[in-house]
């Protein structure tokens, strides 16, 4: 991961508030980039963390705001490396304002945006457009994702260093594989080059087709077409096979079975500068939860068998898995409330990133500091950003957030625009009671 960071561009943060100061007491503070889970206390001074240890558990300095944090945890801020929003052209599913809300308030401080618009961000002019916009009405700091081929096609590539030098933290094709090896193979060696992040979708859309979700009994019995793990594991291997020849960077965004794990566990145990994600969905949902044609659960890729998704949360708390994200994908009614095969796919996630994702914790499969590490400082080492830890120094993007307490989904009271949430009505533990980026609250639970 580190070769990764070094190459990666560095986007440059929300602006710092001067001259003010808060620190947190009576914290556990948990920062999984120098291993520190103990009670204490953070000291925020001019958007930057000056101080941090047990000996502000109780005492503050003078002159300052305090904030009682009662206990709770308190850690980095969030990152999630695959939002997808609607801004520009799709403005009517999500907004950069409206998504860096739900950010807010899911504990997220700093979200990657995907090219997936209209239209796609593929030109410098985008890019710049998607800082400009954030800047202005986003409440967390926003990364651009650009394309690594025109119009998200798969057939020529796009201006990779013109696009890195104007922001563009990685380079993506969206929710499409690149199907022409050759092309691929070229993105790889071009992003080497200029010391960019190449972060792919494994799916071989001739394998996948119209299919709906995942191939097997469940399927057959909803009389639903079924999509092949193969898909995904047959793009993987080859995508491997060209990081051994070209030394690129690669991250596979979401893999999402057990045989695309031996891929990669593979690949590392050569050393090649692979890494990979996995969607809180498919840590946390099963092909069996679709139930009754739940379209709210229809993903891509799809949810796995229940072999698949234990597979993965063993491979979160073994590092073999690098990266966990909200695959946030706002879809509206009219997209989703159609029959299963019909429906769109993605599921809304930043508002329950966290909250889902202590699942695993509470059920005792994933540490705490394991968890956080996959949505904190591992994602800020592939991207090369300075948050994503609470240390001297840093920039101060925290998030304070009770373990325990139970709450029921409610789409409707979301903040995001569009409401397809895959946990509408589910029980969740823990709740997310403040958000700070770059020092300012901006987000508190009850306010």
């Amino acid at each position: 991961m580190s070769q990764q960071s070094k190459s990666a561009s560095k986007a440059p943060e929300k602006s710092l508030p001067a001259g003010k100061s808060v620190v947190f007491i009576n914290a556990r503070v948990v920062d999984p980039s120098t291993n520190r889970d103990e009670p204490g206390g953070v000291l925020v001074k001019d958007g930057l963390i000056a101080d941090l240890g047990s000996h502000l558990r109780r005492n503050a300095p003078a002159g300052v705001e305090v904030v009682d944090c009662k206990g709770h945890v308190l850690a980095p801020g969030l990152i999630d490396m695959q939002v997808f929003t609607g801004e520009p052209g799709f403005e009517h599913r999500e907004t950069l304002k409206t998504a860096s809300h739900a950010a807010a308030a899911g504990g997220v401080t700093t979200m990657v945006v995907m090219p997936e618009t209209n239209p796609v961000i593929d030109q410098v002019a985008l890019v710049d457009f998607i800082q400009r916009r954030a800047r202005d009405n986003a409440l967390v700091h926003v990364h651009t994702m650009a394309a690594m081929t025109k119009g998200l096609a798969g057939e020529e590539m796009t201006e990779i260093g013109l696009l890195k030098r104007a922001g563009a933290i990685a380079f993506s094709n969206g929710k499409s594989s690149i199907a022409n090896t050759r092309v691929m193979r070229n993105v790889l060696n071009y992003a080497k080059d200029f010391g960019a992040l190449v972060v792919h979708h494994t799916e071989d859309p001739y394998l996948t087709g119209s299919a709906t979700m995942n191939s097997g009994e469940v399927a057959s019995r909803l009389g639903l077409s079924g999509a092949s793990k193969l898909a995904e594991t047959i793009v993987l291997e080859r995508d491997v096979r060209l990081v051994a020849l070209t030394g690129g960077s690669y991250h596979a965004a979401t893999i999402s079975c057990e045989e695309s794990l031996e891929v990669v566990r593979g690949a590392k145990a050569r050393k090649l500068p692979v890494t990979c994600g996995v969607s809180i969905n498919h840590l946390t949902l099963n092909e069996n939860d679709i139930g009754s044609y739940r379209t709210f659960l229809k993903v891509r890729p799809p949810l796995r068998r229940e072999e698949d998704r234990v597979a993965m949360v063993r491979a979160v708390a073994s590092g073999d898995i690098d990266v966990i994200v909200s695959s946030h994908d706002p879809q509206d009614a009219d997209t989703k409330r159609r029959p299963f095969s019909e429906a769109a796919d993605g599921a809304v996630g930043l508002e329950t990133l966290l909250v889902a994702a202590l699942r695993l914790v509470h059920s005792g499969d994933v540490p705490l500091s394991v968890v956080l590490r996959a949505m904190t400082i591992n994602p800020a080492r592939l991207l090369g950003l300075h948050s994503g830890r609470i240390v001297k120094g840093a920039i101060a993007d925290l998030v304070l957030f009770d373990m325990g307490e139970p709450w029921v989904v409610n789409k409707d009271l979301l903040r995001s625009r569009s409401k397809n949430s895959p946990f509408d009505e589910a029980k969740m533990q823990g709740r997310v009671l403040r958000t700070v980026v770059a020092g300012e609250t901006v987000f508190e639970y009850g306010r």
